[in-house]
């Protein structure tokens, strides 16, 4: 802990045993998982970090959506914290972190005005989406907000496209922050039992491939990672068993992608499918042995811990993961499928080192990692000591 942590606690800030944080969640009407993106998950590890910071007397989900928590069931299964609502949360706060659920900025501005301090934590490539849905007239995604944030949080992988549009839309200084990961909740949801069916089984002369992007936008989509495998595929005929591309039943509908997609040998010799969307651990294992994967400015992802904590081989063009994995040139189909045919002749042979290359590289994204508990509470306590010595 650094010396203005130690003073915030000696002063006492806010609260003389320490903060109370709310993370928000949208919590909506109907049935709910915490599959179906990655914010949700986020929201978790935020939660089971704070708990453990000395500078955090409580935690609380804060539910910003209007879903009833006690409808909620498996969602909040196992939460690492107690759902209030926002009444409650203006009354008993010290902190709120916007993550999952935005804040109305009349709540914002009454919550700063009785000592509150409201955080901004962004975890998406919130510019690129947001000039795509500009550019095509669609639906708005994040929003550009009034509220008076005090500060935003983003990760490293969004500092270089986001960082200048948060701090110029949000009128906020922007501050770089861990990612967050652990497997807990893969080991909740699966099981002893089934959490071994998701580990990577060598043996496999021929691979069965997915592909897992979302297809939302254009950060993480199936296209280039298609063009990589049909090429690997021209290399070398008995390397793939099958291609699944999953995510895939709204492209399946448009002209354009059916045009490209039936470019391919993969396609054209019924080799390549397109499937809807599965839970990762739904695939590993039972459908697939590697994850050919792409992304552009969104180079840290769930997908990616949760395929090198199974031991499974992922191709990708991240900068941000060690060293794990097996990595290719951005937007470079011809060294992604040297990448996949390197990978098919080595995984095996290396694959007790890939798994302690892989274990090394989670264990710093661990959201009881003693390096990013001091990260958040030295930011949380700055917050308070800044702007009482300004």
């Amino acid at each position: 802990m650094t010396r203005e942590s130690g003073e915030f606690l000696r002063t006492g800030g806010t609260s003389a045993t320490g903060l109370k944080v709310g993370v928000t969640l949208f919590i909506r009407e109907g049935s709910q998982s915490l599959w179906e993106n990655g914010i949700f998950q986020n929201c978790f590890f935020l939660l089971m970090l704070l708990l453990r910071s000395k500078l955090v007397e409580r935690c609380f989900i804060v539910n910003g959506g209007p879903g009833d928590p006690a409808q909620a069931g498996d969602f909040l299964a196992g939460a690492p914290a107690p759902v209030i609502g926002l009444q409650e949360a203006m009354n008993g706060l010290d902190v709120i972190i916007e993550l999952s659920a935005q804040l109305d900025p009349a709540w914002g501005r009454d919550f700063v005005a009785r000592g509150g301090r409201i955080v901004g934590m962004r975890v998406a490539n919130d510019f690129i989406i947001d000039a795509e849905r500009m550019a095509f007239g669609l639906a708005p995604g994040l929003l550009v907000s009034p509220a008076p944030y005090h500060e935003i949080w983003t990760l490293p992988a969004f500092e270089r496209t986001c960082a200048s549009y948060y701090r110029t839309g949000f009128r906020a200084p922007v501050r770089v922050m861990p990612h967050l990961w652990a497997p807990t909740l893969i080991e909740r949801t699966l099981g002893p039992a089934d959490a071994r069916s998701f580990e990577y089984s060598p043996g496999r002369r021929r691979w069965r491939l997915a592909i897992l992007e979302p297809n939302i936008c254009t950060v993480k989509t199936c296209h280039l990672p298609m063009l990589l495998c049909d090429l690997a595929h021209r290399l070398d005929s008995h390397a793939i068993e099958y291609l699944r591309v999953f995510n895939a039943m709204g492209l399946k509908e448009r002209s354009d992608f059916v045009s490209y997609a039936s470019s391919l040998d993969l396609v054209r010799q019924g080799i390549a499918t397109f499937e809807p969307r599965f839970k990762i651990f739904e695939v590993m294992g039972p459908q697939a042995d590697a994850i050919v994967s792409h992304h552009w400015e969104n180079a840290q992802n769930y997908l990616y811990y949760e395929a090198l904590y199974g031991g499974c081989p992922l191709i990708h063009n991240s900068r941000l993961l060690d060293g794990c994995g097996y990595a290719y040139r951005s937007f470079d189909p011809e060294d992604g499928a040297l990448a996949l045919l390197q990978a098919l002749r080595e995984h095996d042979r290396n694959l007790d080192a890939y798994r302690k290359s892989a274990c090394d590289f989670l264990k710093k994204l661990d959201p009881c990692n003693e390096e990013n508990i001091v990260r958040f509470g030295d930011a949380l306590a700055q917050m308070f000591v800044l702007e009482e010595t300004a």
